[in-house]
């Protein structure tokens, strides 16, 4: 772990809330915050000065100064022991945010920008970042249940065992409970093999669901002796992945997911389910990334 939470701010509400967040993350881990601007120079000829026209803190610079330093304000009221840094940088946000997750052990960002479109419930820098982050990215979505657990989505591929150990670490730090959820159907479950080899292929009813609960075991196991205080439930639901996870974040303080399932096809770095719940989930969302995926 490198000791340090990297926020991204751009001056709108959502911005704030993130920084908020981050303080908090920040402190659970005993880490440093830094808060982060990309600026872009306006593509028309603009004075980052104040005009000799215009009122002395007029400008993009001082502007921009001003929404990093409430940002700053903010974080430091939420968590005043954690050690607060600023930096504006030149560039495009998704490029300077995947540049400082390179350093960081948690992005976190807000679910819509000053950049928002009407009707657009996640803002591109959030779902791109998602995808392309070094470290896990938090996106910071409504108001989350103070007294909720953490949700974990498992699916059982070898690129969610990261966000299994991300989400047992979040449940040790906020002192919560830990929900691992996993759908399924009889259209994405794998037939499992008959007992005896000399039988037809075929299963008992009530066969499919077992296999399911052993998978959901299987990918906690060794999780739980690391993490002993952690108190886990295990969920398994005969249903749609998505609707199953949306519906447990309603009274979740956190949810946590990989980039990619089972099914996600050679080079599409952020899965349905992710992109589902970063658009419709009630709470905070944390996508955490398989190792060995970064391009």
């Amino acid at each position: 772990m490198s000791g340090l939470v990297v926020v991204g701010v751009d001056g709108s509400a959502s911005g704030l809330a993130a920084a908020e967040a981050a303080a908090r993350e920040a402190q659970a881990r005993g880490a440093g915050l830094r808060v982060v601007h990309a600026f872009l120079w306006p593509a028309m000829h603009v004075a980052l000065e104040p005009s000799p026209l215009g009122p002395p803190g007029g400008g993009i610079r001082n502007m921009v100064e001003r929404l990093v330093a409430e940002a700053v304000e903010r974080a430091r009221a939420t968590a005043p022991d954690v050690d607060v840094s600023h930096a504006v940088v030149t560039g495009e946000p998704l490029t300077v945010l995947e540049a400082q997750s390179r350093s960081a052990e948690l992005v976190v960002v807000g679910s819509r920008g000053m950049g928002g479109f009407v009707g657009l419930l996640v803002g591109s820098t959030a779902a791109h970042l998602a995808a392309h982050s070094r470290c896990p990215v938090l996106v910071v979505r409504e108001q989350p249940s103070a007294d909720g657990p953490v949700v974990l989505g498992v699916d059982g591929s070898a690129g969610g065992e990261r966000a299994v150990e991300f989400a047992f670490a979040e449940a040790e730090l906020r002192k919560a409970p830990l929900v691992a959820l996993h759908a399924w159907t009889t259209w994405n479950a794998p037939l499992p093999a008959p007992q005896d080899a000399s039988e037809p292929y075929a299963n008992p009813p009530g066969a499919l669901a077992e296999a399911e609960e052993r998978l959901l075991s299987e990918a906690l196991a060794g999780h739980r002796a690391r993490y002993p205080g952690v108190v886990v439930e295990h969920r398994v639901v005969h249903g749609r992945t998505r609707e199953a996870l949306i519906d447990a974040s309603r009274s979740a303080q956190l949810m946590v997911v990989g980039a990619r399932g089972r099914g996600g096809f050679a080079g599409l770095l952020l899965g349905s389910v992710s992109q589902a719940l970063l658009h419709h989930a009630h709470c905070p969302v944390a996508v955490v990334r398989a190792a060995g995926t970064h391009h």
